[in-house]
Order: structure tokens, then C-alpha cells, then sequence
């Protein structure tokens, strides 16, 4: 069973209650102030959007750009508490795709108006719209999407290996830079791992929204993460490696090979101390569990939401749609690496030329292996981390019972931490 901090959130909420969470959502001369309560994006493309819709809304709203944590389980935190006590200073939000049905089933932000809804609908990419949907409806805009793709090294790699086995094999076999970088930490990047080679391998983590389903793919998943974890291709940090360390030690020139988001190709425009250029990069699909199954990888990304207890609504709704429009997400993509999640985008020639892997990214996105859609989201994926670390450990014999029990044991607490 899972050990919960439901004792120190109901602190934190009541806190919230007496003495308020943040500033509140103000009016003033016609003009409404929106808190815009977002993940703080590195390149700055979130704080350019919000500049660039203010301008367009010709003093109907501003909106207020308000940081929250860098990793997603403090950005979650973070609007819980402020949700959970009602706080009418959350207009909108940055929701990690997972969150759609937590947030969704808790009331904790308002449903698309369908007029608003079909609009959204209309050009978006299939895997970012699945992760904003929940029993039926829509309830976040999809803003911005994310998948990984193999990078390579150019200067020591020609021809990039397309299977997990042949990959760890490869890999191994190098004179210099022989390691894959991935994520292995015990967090939500070993879940998204997971998830894909389920996916890939046949399988699924739920079978509904509160039914384990793992089976002979689980094992499969199991036995590649372990193989990579053992083998002479893996970092000796695998265990606490996360996205940023990846990219360092790939433009570093320990690792030929790193599998992660695109934030990693604007990066390399800026580093300035290991002459690592992006010329120097090369990109191939997510790695295949084998050549039977087709490829299925992982869809990340942000969904704008509206909370349930803002003030002005049908401002922020609009303001929503500013923020996840063409302009906008051209903003996401050029700055940050984020991919969009508009088809349109994907064709025009302007933004291909800054993103060239654009084509690889949009196949990947309309076919991806979405993670399970289900309120206690956040207790399965910790679930699957306390089975899968370390990596090294991992044992694929005992894999599918472990993680069958250990996922039952989350859902039945229908906690939502």
C-alpha cells in the first residue's frame, strides 16, 4: 500500500483557506486580470504568448503570468492545495496531460462549452486531443504536446539502431560514447518509459480507469529496462537521471545516444562551452519493442485549463484559446522544442525550416501511446516507480504480479493526493 500525505495536504488547505493562496483575480475599469498559473518554461515562450494575447485583446483582459515549480509533481502540488481550497486566483492553469480526469473528476476546472470545444477539436493532432478529454468530454485546451525521439550523435553514429535490443546491443559494442542516456530516476519520466514499451509491446497499464491490465508486455517492458540498466550502454547515474542531465552528457560526448523531448535541439543553439552544435545532431523514431508490433511512443505535453472557480470565465476561455493558437505555439515549439499540437503547423514551410524534424514528430504524435486516463493517475504512476526502482533491480519474472498488486492496492484508496 502507498503512504499518503493526505494529513499534511489537509493542513495546507485549510492554511489556504484562512489566509488566502496568492493574489486574486481583479477587474478594474472594464479590464479583467487573469492569473495565468504555469510551469516557469525555460526559453521564455509561455511569458512571450501571454505578451503577445494581451496585445491582441486590446484591453478586454491581461493576463498575469504566475511560475510554478519546475518538476511536474510541485507543479501538481501546487494547484491542489490552491484548488482544493476553492481559490478563485487560478483563472488558468498549465495541466500536465495526466491530469485532465484528477482534475476533471474533483471539479477543479470547468468544462469546455461545446462551441469552444468543437473549435478546439477542429486541426488538432489526435494525441494531444485524447489527453484532454475525459468520459466524453473536453476539459483542457491542448496547448502544446510532447514525444521523444532517438537522438544520436552524427560524429560517431551512422546508423541508428530502430529496436530497444539492438539499440542496448549497439551501444555497448562502441569504442567512444557508448552509452544511452534515458530517463531512469524514480519519478514520472520512469512511468512515461514504461508506458511506451507496454504500449509498443501490445499492452496497457489500465483497462479502464481503475483496472490493472498488465500481462506478458509488462514483462516485456520489464526485461528491456532492466537490460539497458545492466548492460555497458548505461549511464552509471541511470538511477537518478532525469531530461536535463541526458542532454548534458550527450552534448558532452559521454553518450552517442540520448532518447528525449526536442527541447534538447534549441538547447544545443546555446551551448557555448562544449562546441556541441546542432548540426552535429541526428534524430530516428523512438526505439521499437521488436519488429512485430508498431511503434507507439510517448505523448507528453501541457493542456490549458480553466479553474473552476475563476471569476471571469468567458474571459479566460478566451484567453485560453490566445494561448494555444498558431501564433502561440509557433512561439512554443521555435523557443522551447515544444511541438506543436495543430496539424497546420506541421506544413508550414517557414516553421519546418526551424524545426526540421517536424514530419517524425507529427507521425509519432497522431499514433502515440497515451498514458492511462484515470483520477488516481498520480497514485499509479508512483505505483509503477516503487516497482521499476532501480532499474538495475528490476525483476521481470516477478513484474507482472508486483505491479498488478501494487496498482490495485493504489486505485482501490481512490486517493487523490
Amino acid at each position: 500500500m502507498i503512504v499518503r500525505i493526505a494529513a499534511s495536504l489537509s493542513l495546507m488547505i485549510a492554511a489556504c483557506v484562512v489566509v488566502g493562496c496568492g493574489g486574486s483575480s481583479s477587474s478594474s475599469g472594464g479590464r479583467v486580470t487573469l492569473n495565468w498559473w504555469a510551469y516557469n518554461e525555460p526559453s521564455g515562450s509561455f511569458t512571450k504568448a501571454a505578451k503577445r494575447c494581451n496585445q491582441q485583446a486590446g484591453g478586454r483582459y491581461v493576463i498575469k503570468f504566475n511560475a510554478l515549480g519546475k518538476d511536474a509533481d510541485t507543479q501538481r502540488q501546487q494547484l491542489v492545495r490552491r484548488l482544493a481550497a476553492k481559490d478563485s486566483s487560478i483563472d488558468l492553469m498549465s495541466m500536465d496531460v495526466v491530469w485532465t480526469a484528477e482534475f476533471a473528476e474533483a471539479k477543479w476546472i470547468l468544462p469546455w462549452p461545446k462551441a469552444l470545444a468543437a473549435k478546439v477539436k477542429r486541426g488538432t493532432l489526435s494525441g494531444p486531443y485524447r489527453t484532454a478529454t475525459y468520459q466524453g468530454r473536453l476539459w483542457a485546451a491542448p496547448a502544446n504536446s510532447n514525444t521523444q525521439l532517438l537522438w544520436y550523435r552524427k560524429d560517431l553514429v551512422k546508423n541508428p539502431p530502430k529496436t530497444w535490443d539492438a539499440l542496448i546491443d549497439t551501444a555497448s559494442k562502441m569504442k567512444k560514447g557508448g552509452r544511452i542516456e534515458i530517463q531512469g530516476a524514480s519519478y514520472e519520466g520512469l512511468t512515461v518509459w514504461f508506458n511506451a514499451l507496454i504500449a509498443s509491446a501490445g499492452g496497457k497499464i489500465l483497462d479502464g480507469p481503475s483496472t490493472p491490465a498488465f500481462d506478458r508486455s509488462s514483462a516485456t517492458a520489464a526485461r528491456i529496462i532492466r537490460k539497458l540498466a545492466r548492460s555497458k550502454a548505461a549511464d552509471p547515474s541511470l538511477s537518478t537521471q532525469q531530461e536535463d542531465q541526458n542532454r548534458i552528457a550527450f552534448e558532452s560526448g559521454s553518450a552517442a545516444f540520448q532518447v528525449n523531448y526536442p527541447f534538447i535541439y534549441p538547447s544545443a543553439a546555446m551551448d557555448k562551452l562544449t562546441g556541441f552544435k546542432q548540426k552535429d545532431i541526428g534524430w530516428a523514431p523512438y526505439p521499437k519493442v521488436d519488429e512485430e508490433h508498431p511503434l507507439l511512443a510517448p505523448v507528453g505535453g501541457f493542456n490549458w485549463g480553466v479553474g473552476a472557480y475563476t471569476k471571469h470565465p468567458k474571459e479566460a476561455f478566451a484567453a485560453a484559446m490566445c494561448l494555444r493558437d498558431a501564433g502561440s505555439q509557433r512561439l512554443f515549439a521555435t523557443l522551447g522544442g515544444l511541438p506543436p499540437t495543430l496539424a497546420a503547423l506541421y506544413s508550414d514551410k517557414k516553421f519546418v525550416k526551424s524545426y526540421p524534424f517536424a514530419a517524425l514528430i507529427r507521425k509519432q504524435l497522431d499514433s502515440g501511446g497515451v498514458r492511462p486516463q484515470t483520477p488516481a493517475y498520480a497514485d499509479v504512476s508512483l505505483a509503477i516507480d516503487t516497482v521499476l526502482s532501480p532499474p538495475g533491480s528490476l525483476s521481470p519474472k516477478d513484474a507482472v504480479s508486483r505491479l498488478t498488486k501494487t496498482v490495485k492496492d493504489a486505485l482501490d484508496s481512490k486517493a487523490l493526493l
